[in-house]
């Protein structure tokens, strides 16, 4: 993210967006950092551990890559109806490892389990950062007895501490949180996410981990995390890439004092979903934001499509163009790339039907570029930090909205430079 961007995203963005700090306390989870030494040239911590005393509701969704990570074919295993911790490690993906991979697993949730009880079903994890590496299990057995140790409540310094702990080539820390009541009982949601590069998904994107003390069934957790992925996380793209550790997990401690939520038809089961995307929101377009070299928030808002997958295929179709970002990035309106996307993307559309604006300047319509269009305001426009394509296509009534960044050399040098 570049100075510009970082500015916007401190004021600007993060009042919009409905993005807190302070995160609140979500009673029964305990939070701890520390560093493993992961990263040779930098002091920072690498390591988080999460811990519910008394166990936590959860639901999670996963990458689809057929080169899935250690940790995400470990927690796909999870069939347990309660979690008790989960530990991320930073720097390293734990992924294309094999046995020593999966092992080193083994043996954290075993190193865990001598000072908390812990069953291996009852353990998540997740990792991140270079990708094939051996994992290095022995820098981080070290250091987990005083990462149990450090354990305290979720106060906002610790939340902090917890996003910037799982960062990679992240720029800022992305954390979100709603507090709401239902029946006059106070609820609370947390969560941080991690990601600013490798972002396409196909079920979760990068990291995002979700805390809630909301009583409420497992079933019904999952089904909220699962409507509100389509569109939040489900609808960002940095650089069309999948990574091979996806992951979004939401967790449920119970311990607000709201008669438990089973009815997936109810008024609080609706405010709750309603919250909850707010948070899933946030997080997202604060990964889109934090996009690797990133200057520029693009939404692009697909309408009259067919059908919503028509819509979602021509909206990612613009949102993954090398060189609609580019162009996004060099501020040039160049609005022939756009419909040079819409045309690559394999929908059947008809260029007669189809109404293209630059933020809330019209400048294609019904087959030919708009008598009202002026250059000279959509350059103006491009300066901008937050870019709006909308495109209606005029064969139906769906829509889908995606989220991507512009493509600078930044991006280049960012990922030229990843391993060293």
């Amino acid at each position: 993210m570049d100075l510009k961007l970082k500015k916007f995203f401190k004021s600007h963005f993060l009042k919009k967006n409905g993005l807190f700090v302070d995160l609140p306390n979500i009673k029964g989870l305990k939070i701890s950092t520390n560093s493993a030494n992961l990263y040779k040239k930098k002091k920072r911590n690498d390591l988080c551990l999460f811990y519910f005393e008394d166990g936590a509701n959860h639901a999670g969704v996963f990458t689809k890559s057929t080169a899935a990570a250690e940790c995400i074919k470990w927690n796909k295993l999870s069939k347990s109806n309660k979690v008790k911790a989960l530990f991320v490690n930073t720097k390293n993906a734990n992924a294309l490892t094999g046995i020593q991979g999966l092992n080193s697993i083994k043996k954290i949730q075993k190193k865990i389990s001598n000072q908390i009880k812990l069953k291996d079903k009852e353990f998540y994890c997740a990792s991140t950062g270079v990708i094939g590496e051996r994992f290095p299990i022995e820098k981080i057995e070290k250091k987990i007895p005083d990462l149990i140790n450090k354990m305290k409540s979720s106060s906002s310094n610790i939340w902090i501490k917890a996003a910037k702990a799982i960062m990679t080539t992240d720029t800022i820390a992305k954390l979100s949180s709603k507090s709401f009541k239902i029946k006059k009982q106070k609820i609370n949601i947390a969560g941080i996410a991690k990601g600013s590069g490798m972002i396409f998904p196909n079920m979760a994107t990068m990291l995002g981990f979700i805390f809630t003390d909301l009583n409420i069934s497992n079933q019904l957790l999952k089904v909220a995390l699962k409507n509100n992925l389509e569109k939040t996380f489900n609808a960002i793209s940095v650089d069309g890439d999948t990574s091979t550790n996806d992951m979004v997990l939401i967790f449920s401690t119970s311990k607000a004092k709201n008669k438990k939520i089973t009815n997936l038809k109810s008024k609080e089961y609706r405010i709750f979903e309603s919250k909850l995307n707010e948070v899933m929101m946030s997080l997202a377009k604060q990964i889109t934001i934090d996009g690797e070299g990133a200057s520029k928030l693009i939404e692009i808002d697909v309408t009259g499509a067919q059908n919503k997958k028509d819509a979602k295929q021509i909206a990612f179709s613009i949102a993954n163009s090398q060189l609609f970002k580019t162009a996004i990035a060099g501020e040039d309106p160049n609005w022939g790339r756009i419909l040079m996307a819409i045309g690559k993307s394999k929908v059947s559309t008809n260029i007669s039907k189809i109404n293209l604006k630059l933020g809330n300047q019209i400048i294609f319509k019904s087959g030919n570029i708009s008598k009202a269009y002026k250059e000279s305001l959509a350059s103006k426009y491009m300066k901008g930090c937050e870019i709006k394509v909308s495109v209606d296509l005029g064969m139906g009534k769906s829509g889908f909205s995606a989220y991507t960044c512009d493509l600078t050399h930044k991006y280049i040098s960012i990922n030229a430079d990843y391993r060293n």
